[in-house]
């Protein structure tokens, strides 16, 4: 699942221009649609914050 910090996250839109799947959304703060995403990563490789990660879901 991607997530972002919205501590390191300064919205600059880099992540949402690359996502091919348009799951990233800004409203009040950046966040990731868990139906769109994909994981495949683009957004991570493009953010220039490192505010973008994955992260393994406990089952």
């Amino acid at each position: 699942m991607t997530v972002v910090d919205t501590d390191k996250c300064d919205e600059c839109g880099t992540c949402i221009s690359v996502c091919p799947g348009n799951a990233l959304l800004i409203g009040n703060r950046l966040a990731v649609s868990p139906e769109k995403c994909t994981s495949c990563g683009l957004c991570i490789k493009v953010c220039p914050f490192g505010a973008i990660s994955n992260v393994q879901q406990k089952i």
